[in-house]
């Protein structure tokens, strides 16, 4: 079970909302960047001129590169649970079922299917110690907002009892992002679809008779 984290200087907020404005300007300039060319080839230089602000304001808000990789890490996760607004009504195999073609129907778009950009960042990112912790709690997050769903189900005595809905909801995310990673190097959606009922198989395997 992942517990909330402590604040720090990368998640607290300007008190004005000309500084949160300007900050966000920062962050999804940065965001949006690095999922296009990734963290290492996104530099200072291009972030300030996407997001029309200057040296002195990136540094008022992110005392360095890395503290503002690992709010970009945060945005990113607030953009692929916001993508995912059925994960919160899972109670169902119904209900997995619809996330699960939710999540289908995003990438079902001209330009898809596409790389998750947590999982894209975590690649890049796995050699590097300081962004672990940023990452795990991504990922915690996205699991566990999938292992409520899957304890609703369990309370509803629709899931066997003896099943750990962390493990199977860590398990249903790791077979997602491998579609995902598959789905975008072929540019095949075939890939990502399978990977889908391949996860919902899962979990049917558990549900109680």
């Amino acid at each position: 079970m992942v517990g909330k984290s402590s604040p720090t200087s990368a998640t607290k907020l300007p008190a004005t909302a000309h500084g949160r404005r300007t900050r966000a300007a920062i962050v999804d300039a940065a965001a949006q960047m690095m999922y296009q060319k990734g963290v290492a080839a996104t530099s200072l230089d291009d972030i300030l001129a996407a997001s029309s602000t200057g040296k002195s304001q990136l540094y008022h808000y992110f005392k360095d590169r890395s503290e503002l990789v690992k709010a970009v890490v945060e945005r990113q996760t607030e953009l692929v649970l916001a993508a995912q607004p059925t994960l919160s009504q899972i109670d169902s195999m119904e209900g997995i079922e619809r996330w699960a073609q939710a999540i289908l129907a995003n990438h079902e778009v001209p330009g898809g299917p596409f790389g998750c950009p947590l999982g894209s960042m975590a690649a890049e990112l796995k050699n590097d110690p300081a962004y672990q912790p940023a990452l795990a709690a991504a990922f915690g997050q996205w699991q566990m907002l999938l292992a409520d769903g899957l304890t609703r189900m369990q309370d509803r005595g629709h899931l066997d009892r003896h099943e750990d809905p962390h493990r199977l909801a860590a398990t249903v995310l790791a077979t997602l992002q491998g579609g995902m990673l598959m789905g975008r190097a072929t540019m095949d959606i075939t890939v990502l679809r399978d990977s889908l009922e391949m996860a919902l198989d899962s979990i049917r395997h558990k549900l109680r008779d």
